[in-house]
């Protein structure tokens, strides 16, 4: 699929020829391809939302994306979309010169809602949660605008795992980031084509290709936060035991609900009458 010719999308132009790097490249497409396949994310003739923060992230999410729209594997029409939320400093000129250049078909929508979140959040407060309700209640309305069936996050595996360990340490509940929803209204979709991509390899592919990264300074500033203390515990885990993080992902698409502890997902009583049913019918069995 991914070939030695030059014939590929501007958003790879000047990639590194060394091996490494093409392996990345190659495995990249083929972890997103696999989750856009198992999750049913793509429909002929549906057009998608990138949502492109201008971290190592999202341009990994928008060069794969494109990449496989190119080579004709990705049937929907592309829109890539920067939501500047009036940071302080945030270089606005960046992500619209570089999808200008690109030839990316884009659009930059601006909204202060750093502003609010500073008039909410007390000083010392995590602004994260404020923060993402009030980015993604503008992204669906752009999608809307735009006729956009599908919003497309950048979040990866990493992403996705921590979550889930928030939730199970913090939130009293087994949950994480699921690969595509419906959102509540019941009208757009949220995918995470990512999924099963390793921060790690988001990191290696965008400084790569040196893409112009913009950091988050809203909320990646503030330390202590539950999400960093979770991301510290799963480094500590994949450095003692390489792999840990992957083997943790892949028990997220192999649940048991018989073998937890919620009744609402399966049937406790009702499999102890069963099981004495049976009791029963194999005593009148023997009898006989």
């Amino acid at each position: 699929m991914l070939d030695e010719t030059d014939d590929i999308h501007p958003l790879f132009h000047g990639a590194p020829k060394g091996l490494e790097f093409r392996k990345l490249r190659k495995r990249l497409v083929q972890q997103v391809r696999d989750a856009i396949d198992t999750y049913g994310m793509a429909r002929a003739g549906d057009r998608w939302l990138i949502c492109l923060s201008g971290g190592k992230d999202s341009y990994t999410l928008l060069a794969v994306l494109h990449e496989l729209k190119w080579r004709g594997l990705l049937p929907v029409d592309l829109l890539a979309c920067n939501l500047d939320q009036g940071q302080p400093g945030f270089p606005a000129t960046v992500l619209p010169e570089f999808l200008t250049r690109m030839g990316v078909d884009h659009r930059i929508e601006y909204q202060d809602t750093y502003s609010i979140v500073i008039d909410k959040i007390k000083p010392g407060g995590t602004m994260c949660s404020l923060c993402s309700r009030l980015r993604r209640g503008n992204l669906y309305r752009i999608a809307r605008e735009e006729g956009c069936s599908t919003v497309v996050l950048g979040h990866h595996r990493d992403d996705i795992l921590e979550t889930f360990f928030m939730n199970l340490f913090h939130g009293g509940r087994l949950a994480s980031m699921p690969p595509r929803l419906l959102n509540e209204d019941g009208d757009l979709f949220v995918a995470r084509p990512l999924a099963f991509v390793s921060e790690e390899d988001c990191g290696k592919f965008a400084g790569g290709m040196g893409y112009p990264i913009i950091p988050c300074d809203l909320c990646g500033s503030q330390e202590g936060l539950q999400r960093a203390q979770v991301k510290k515990l799963l480094d500590e885990w994949e450095t003692r035991t390489p792999g840990r993080r992957q083997v943790m992902f892949r028990s997220l698409m192999n649940v048991r609900p018989s073998h937890l502890a919620d009744t609402t997902l399966f049937d406790f009583a009702g499999l102890a009458v069963a099981m004495a049913e049976t009791e029963n019918s194999m005593q009148l069995s023997g009898e006989h």
